[in-house]
């Protein structure tokens, strides 16, 4: 076994997002660091995130009603937001010369619309700060001795290579997107070292769905729709674009709500139903039918599909009406059967059967207790030499850039406070 002999003072382990913002932010303030990353390539789940363009922060410059996003965890997180915050992750993006833009849901993104962008400008960063990066280095094993790590053991190639430093970041990632090696090797590392941590599971994930219709739709995008979950006498509605996919359905509204449906799941006796023109509503719905059927009396049901709803679905949707025949003329519908349409078209009951997995997953939930870390500092209070960031905390969050801004923030915590 090969030993590291040059003195370091930070060791960080995974050269994602959080891991290069950490080094970086060390090696500025003056320490001497190592990134050793498994892959050959940094940032390499960074540069596929937000379907390659990256949607790198959230512009809610209002940090509580940015919290609040992170659920429970917002009590968390005051102190780490008020050294880093989005704003300031604004500013230190266009201070390194990748210039930014806000889309609906004040998501944020690299005007280029390329994820790559955002990688390449953070290797420049830590290039600029001379940090030493160990590429193809898997980290097989801890050393600890009561409440400090005293070393660790990586395979690089064929040799087994032994580093060590005053202090260590860990910034592995969790499990999701497995192939771009988040898969979460922190999580054991973290147990085996004292921390509780809670198993982690797919986080934001497309839902599997059995509805015909939905899958004969797939590629179709659906800008406007309400979607209702309810479990025993709990309810929650959420809103905003879907898209069909030949399993279900994903998109941003979906993604951001599988959370809400994963404890719907546990409740028990769950019913998911999908509005999809909510911008009706049943009065103004009914109107509109009215005149369509007036209009296209001799028209068969299945023709005039697309001008009631606003888009083209297949016939099969009418098997979400089994009371009405798809050729039956628009004449012979009664006044019954056309509000009991209204009715069905403001809330469609669909089958969702589970979810995506690891592979479909932009983050994974579970991680190392809250209460286990000093939001001051990002330091473990089991460890005194290691620092965690990123998605190895147990923290809920939706899609929309919070995910990221997680990690330029624990990251620009922990690198600053070592």
């Amino acid at each position: 076994m090969k030993s590291h002999t040059s003195k370091l003072d930070v060791i960080v382990i995974g050269a994602g997002a959080s891991g290069m913002m950490a080094a970086g932010v060390a090696a500025r303030e003056g320490k001497r660091v190592l990134i050793l990353e498994k892959n050959k390539v940094v940032g390499k789940k960074l540069s596929i995130t937000g379907g390659g363009r990256c949607n790198i922060t959230n512009a809610q410059y209002d940090t509580r009603l940015l919290l609040e996003n992170y659920g429970n965890a917002s009590k968390f997180l005051f102190s780490a937001f008020d050294q880093f915050n989005n704003k300031d992750a604004f500013t230190f993006f266009e201070k390194e010369n990748l210039p930014l833009y806000t889309e609906e849901r004040l998501r944020v993104f690299p005007k280029s619309q390329k994820a790559h962008d955002v990688t390449e400008t953070m290797n420049r960063f830590i290039e600029h700060h001379n940090i030493i990066v160990q590429k193809g280095a898997s980290v097989i094993k801890i050393n600890h001795s009561k409440n400090k790590i005293v070393s660790i053991h990586a395979h690089i190639g064929s040799d087994e290579v032994m580093y060590s430093a005053q202090h260590y970041i860990f910034a592995t990632g969790g499990a999701s997107h497995p192939e771009t090696g988040s898969t979460g090797d922190g999580f054991q590392w973290l147990s085996d070292l004292g921390h509780t941590v809670t198993n982690p599971t797919p986080g934001l994930v497309p839902w599997k769905v059995t509805d015909h219709w939905i899958r004969e739709m797939s590629g179709t995008s659906i800008d406007d729709v309400a979607i209702s979950i309810q479990s025993h006498e709990k309810k929650k509605k959420v809103r905003g674009r879907i898209l069909c996919t030949h399993f279900g359905l994903s998109g941003p509204t979906v993604i951001s709500s599988s959370h809400i449906l994963r404890d719907a799941f546990h409740d028990g006796n769950v019913q998911v139903f999908i509005d999809i023109i909510p911008h009706m509503d049943y009065g103004v719905l009914n109107a509109h039918l009215l005149e369509i059927f007036a209009k296209h009396s001799n028209k068969k049901f299945k023709s005039v599909l697309k001008d009631i709803i606003g888009y083209k679905v297949p016939e099969s949707f009418i098997e979400c009406l089994p009371w009405i025949r798809s050729d039956t003329r628009l004449r012979d519908i009664t006044r019954e059967q056309r509000n009991k349409l209204v009715k069905n078209i403001k809330s469609i009951p669909i089958n969702v059967t589970g979810f995506k997995g690891y592979g479909k997953s932009i983050v994974a939930d579970g991680g190392v207790a809250l209460k286990e870390i000093d939001w001051k500092t990002m330091q473990s209070l089991k460890i005194l030499n290691l620092s965690i960031t990123g998605d190895l905390l147990d923290i809920r969050r939706p899609s929309g850039g919070y995910s990221l801004q997680l990690c330029w923030t624990t990251g620009y915590v922990a690198g600053r406070k070592i």
